[in-house]
């Protein structure tokens, strides 16, 4: 959407045309643009005819009498999308850029253009993808965005993250003699409705229930496995943030394993998201059966552990172990989850034929965005049936 003050509805369909169909042989409706509808052009063709040229002109679009080199000419558009277009827009044309390695690399390689940028959950992912391929002059402000990104995505998930595991774990007994600031109000009033006084309007509490207390056979271990591969990565940025987040929770240990063709403990780094993502190297081969064996050795407690599986489950390591594998995590007592996705982006790509194979042993099988990620928790912690929970919330396992 075109910002105001020449917002889309009020152009003209020739204009609205004009605009699809870019200048040049393209155009054939001979609509005169304005000086900023011009301007709108410019910033659309220097992106989407790069794949023709192979160059990045905008500049020459601009019609400025010169073009100068392509790192200040990314710069001018980056500043430009943002006054032309909605935030939302200025992300997708941002992430389309992406897509071209030499367009991405120029992005995040000069600090004066990355400062530019709009610092989203993808743009984090770019970044963790090139790692240290980009420059030192790069990585103070590279951390900066990442700083930013993770600061709002802590300060949108944290406080339901908390309240939906911390309330699991303390319904999970039910003391029958609480005090009065450990009453479950709402249980107690239904469980007394049968002790209303119609004279005083007014319930009786003859049995009082409270909230558990937790004790050691209330707490939890969760285990955050992630594929670290090159398709996995906004997964992992929002699987960091919230594993940072149950690492601050009472009663919950929380630990991160990242893997490609090896595995990395990331669990001492939970305390500060940034450098765990730093510590992240997306791209590379995928070896689950390894990711589960190093599951395995960390895993103490089966009964009273959750392993959250995050990958698509193309399997480049020993499919019959790792099949083997998790068997045997489910078999000794492991709330075994397999998440297919972590992220707003929809339908996950993923290996059908492990995943059915994983339906089979009675691990829950799905992709998750981020927005339920703390009530699939929950229920966990409940020992729901997750796959009626999944349905429930409009969600199709494999």
């Amino acid at each position: 959407m075109i910002n105001d003050p020449e917002h889309i509805e009020e152009l003209s369909t020739l204009e609205k045309w004009r605009l699809m169909l870019g200048g040049g042989e393209a155009d054939g409706t001979n609509v005169s643009l304005s000086q900023r509808l011009a301007g709108v052009d410019a910033a659309l063709t220097a992106l989407y005819d790069f794949d023709k040229k192979q160059k990045f002109d905008y500049e020459e679009q601009k019609q400025a009498g010169g073009q100068g080199g392509s790192s200040p000419q990314i710069a001018r558009w980056l500043g430009d999308i943002r006054k032309y277009f909605s935030q939302p827009v200025v992300k997708v044309m941002q992430n389309d850029a992406m897509r071209h390695e030499s367009l991405k690399k120029k992005m995040m390689f000069e600090p004066e253009i990355l400062a530019e940028a709009e610092a989203d959950i993808h743009l984090v992912a770019t970044l963790m993808e090139l790692g240290k391929l980009i420059p030192s002059k790069t990585r103070e402000t590279a951390r900066k965005v990442v700083q930013q990104v993770v600061d709002e995505l802590i300060k949108k998930l944290e406080q339901k993250t908390i309240s939906a595991i911390s309330g699991a774990i303390d319904r999970s007994t039910v003391n029958r003699r609480p005090k009065h600031n450990e009453i479950n109000w709402a249980a107690t009033i239904k469980k007394n409705l049968k002790h209303y006084q119609a004279d005083y309007k007014t319930i009786i509490p003859v049995t009082r229930l409270g909230y558990g207390r937790r004790s050691r056979r209330s707490m939890k271990d969760i285990v955050l496995c992630l594929d670290q591969s090159g398709s996995m990565g906004t997964s992992v940025v929002y699987s960091g943030v919230f594993g940072a987040v149950m690492a601050s929770i009472p009663n919950v240990t929380t630990k991160m394993l990242v893997f490609d063709t090896q595995v990395a403990d990331l669990t001492e780094d939970l305390n500060d998201p940034v450098d765990l993502l730093f510590g992240v190297q997306l791209g590379g081969g995928t070896d689950i059966n390894l990711a589960l064996q190093k599951c395995q050795s960390v895993i103490t407690r089966p009964s009273e552990t959750i392993l959250v599986l995050i990958t698509d489950l193309y399997e480049g390591g020993n499919a019959a172990e790792m099949h083997r594998r998790a068997r045997e995590l489910v078999e000794s007592g492991v709330q075994l989850i397999c998440l297919l996705a972590l992220n707003d982006d929809g339908s996950p790509s993923y290996s059908q034929e492990h995943a059915q194979r994983f339906a089979e042993i009675n691990i829950p099988v799905f992709a998750c965005t981020p927005d339920k990620f703390p009530d699939l928790m929950s229920a966990a912690i409940k020992k729901e049936d997750l796959s009626k929970w999944a349905s429930k919330n409009d969600i199709v396992t494999k």
